[in-house]
């Protein structure tokens, strides 16, 4: 995404909101012509993801909501943090602060310390304009697309994510349980492999 990870040197550029990752998404799909696409959306990415259908919904056949947020209509993902995560971001922007640190590996779920130490090489702060708007508005084509949930049941950010989990199940989606920490796709990469493969099916 834009101002993270490989691209973390445009993180200086005007305002990066959340429409930016969106559009970050639709055009790779665009450019590249995919279609029957499962779109998988970790953490932060549930609020991308969630976007992508409402602009993209054609090139899509599924959603997987990797222990992701899920936002309602009109929700930012700032309105969907824990009372302490909030407070804190108020203070940072009081103070002028225009990015989130990275979260402690240990806090991520990743606790073999050569592991620690490559994704701590890794990670890059995260603009916190992204997390003040909400996705577009959904479309009926958008909403059609079939969704799964995978909840990491493990660590501090379990809390986090269990609202979203509840969610899903109320909506009827196919929701999965993953005895990992919220960064499975690295501590625990063959179960969620199987997890994705059955979301393709």
């Amino acid at each position: 995404m834009t101002g993270l990870g490989a691209n973390s040197h445009l993180s200086q550029m005007t305002r990066i909101s959340l429409g930016t990752h969106i559009q970050d998404v639709t055009n790779t799909l665009y450019y590249e012509d995919l279609s029957d696409v499962v779109l998988v959306g970790h953490s932060y990415a549930g609020m991308i993801i969630t976007g992508v259908a409402a602009k993209s919904p054609k090139r899509l056949a599924h959603l997987v909501y990797f222990d992701a947020y899920l936002p309602r209509e009109g929700e930012s993902e700032r309105d969907l943090w824990p009372a302490d995560q909030l407070a804190k971001y108020r203070a940072d922007i009081a103070a002028g602060i225009g990015f989130r640190e990275p979260l402690a590996p240990s806090f991520l779920g990743i606790t073999d310390p050569k592991m620690a130490e490559w994704v701590r090489e890794r990670l890059t702060p995260h603009p916190l304009s992204t997390y003040e708007d909400p996705p577009p508005s959904g479309t009926t084509e958008g909403a059609s697309i079939p969704r799964t949930y995978i909840h990491c049941i493990l660590g501090p950010i379990a809390l986090w994510m269990q609202p979203f989990a509840d969610r899903s199940r109320r909506s009827g989606w196919n929701v999965y349980t993953l005895a990992a920490g919220h960064c499975a796709q690295l501590t625990h990469p063959k179960e969620l492999a199987e997890i994705l493969l059955k979301a393709a099916e």
